[in-house]
């Protein structure tokens, strides 16, 4: 079995507005993965993601490149404590 993992990411650059979190939304139901993405008032995306350590590591790979109209400046990585309440990823208004 592999390992399960929680990472925040915090995603700057051209983000918001650009069809962002959806497209997080779609890669991370694709991978199984569990978790949320918002927007951040600063301009910044903010994603909480959970799953296998391999998924992860796939939905950061595709966070980096993003939707065809955002432009990534920056990820930054911080490890989580797993949460045993999510059941689903979702958008947070």
């Amino acid at each position: 079995m592999s390992k399960i993992v929680a990472y925040k990411l915090i995603v700057s650059g051209r983000v918001q507005g650009v069809g962002f979190r959806w497209f997080v939304l779609n890669v991370a139901q694709t991978l199984n993965v569990l978790g949320t993405v918002k927007n951040v008032s600063n301009g910044n995306v903010e994603i909480f993601a959970q799953g296998d350590i391999n998924a992860i590591q796939n939905l950061k790979a595709k966070v980096k490149e993003g939707p065809a109209l955002s432009r990534i400046e920056s990820i930054m990585e911080i490890e989580e404590e797993l949460n045993s309440q999510l059941r689903e990823f979702k958008v947070i208004a």
